[in-house]
């Protein structure tokens, strides 16, 4: 062995590739918990360092990641939905781990985001939160692909989108949450959030909604799904049209939190009781939504591993190697607007 040890040589001793040594050596989630330890203890005994500055020389590289945060209609200046506010922080530390810095620009779909980061030597990589309109959002990414620009997406899988996209199994939470309220004793539902090829996250909890009820063996009415985009202003003008038409419901599945809060505002404001008449779900389980009146029940997307594996995905990306798209777990968190809450 050479006076100086190189990542080969851990490799050897531990048994493993050379890139599962790179991976170990930045925590990466994709290697597992004992290979981790077990390469980090060998890269320990040999007084292994990792030459930041050499390794991007060799690479012509950075050393700089670059994440796209788009604006989003809010009901305040802030122009962040809250939901990636967590994913950032996770985004961040991710990038930091693996010795990486980051660069955070704030953009307007309608600007020309997809400009040459790789080319002009700012970032080595993209990763996209946020996205708008699916359908506009289709010819930029076309572009970012045209440029080989490295880049991995948070969002749903569209076989029509060029680019790795990683997301949650928002079927599944779809399901598991109509369920519960199944579970429950509710029969009636309606659904707030738009269901088709523009947002096909919300679509997704759509399908998984419209599962649950064709395997409890109940009858959906289509003019009970009412569109709406992800804000409190949009949950509340939708549920007051659905109030308007006159159908009774006794279940309310929202396809965000946001649409959840302006839809229980709009309940309140037309003296329907939460969850005596009818109960409420969200979906993503943003801060305020454990504080609302009542606490909201939600389905939870880990966005801690969300920002690890898009980290860890747009570096393999960067080093040549092959990356698949990912979908993630969710799981229920129940409050009191559906009338249970679980037992602890």
């Amino acid at each position: 062995m050479r006076d100086k040890a190189t990542s080969f040589d851990i490799a050897h001793l531990a048994g493993v590739s050379q890139s599962t040594v790179s991976r170990a050596l930045r925590n990466s989630p994709l290697v597992n918990k004992e290979t981790r330890e077990k390469v980090q203890a060998i890269a320990a005994e040999l007084n292994y360092k990792v030459d930041k500055n050499a390794s991007n020389l060799r690479r012509q590289q950075s050393g700089t990641l670059a994440l796209l945060l788009f604006e989003d209609p809010t009901s305040d200046d802030s122009l962040i939905n809250p939901f990636f506010l967590s994913m950032l922080g996770s985004i961040t530390k991710a990038s930091a781990k693996a010795g990486y810095d980051l660069l955070v620009s704030f953009q307007n779909l309608n600007d020309d985001w997809h400009a040459e980061y790789e080319d002009s030597n700012k970032a080595d990589g993209i990763i996209l939160l946020g996205y708008g309109d699916y359908v506009d959002y289709r010819d930029k990414l076309a572009k970012l692909e045209e440029q080989q620009t490295h880049f991995v997406r948070w969002g749903a899988h569209d076989v029509d989108h060029p680019g790795v996209s990683i997301g949650s199994n928002n079927i599944q939470g779809g399901f598991d949450i109509t369920q519960h309220m199944i579970n429950q004793g509710r029969t009636t539902f309606a659904f707030i959030g738009g269901a088709d090829k523009h947002c096909p996250e919300f679509m997704d909890r759509y399908i998984g909604f419209s599962q649950a009820l064709h395997e409890a063996g109940l009858v959906h009415n289509p003019v009970m799904q009412i569109e709406a985009i992800s804000t409190e202003d949009s949950g509340y003008q939708a549920t007051c049209s659905l109030l308007a038409a006159g159908l009774p419901f006794d279940a309310l599945v929202c396809a965000s939190d946001l649409i959840a809060m302006g839809a229980m505002r709009a309940l309140r404001d037309n003296n329907i009781s939460i969850p005596q008449q009818v109960a409420v779900a969200g979906y993503d389980n943003i801060p305020i939504s454990s504080f609302a009146n009542p606490a909201l029940t939600t389905v939870q997307q880990n966005t801690k591993l969300a920002g690890e594996i898009l980290v860890e995905s747009l570096i393999q990306l960067i080093n040549g190697s092959r990356v698949e798209q990912y979908l993630m777990p969710v799981d229920l968190v129940i409050r009191h607007s559906c009338g249970h809450v679980a037992q602890s």
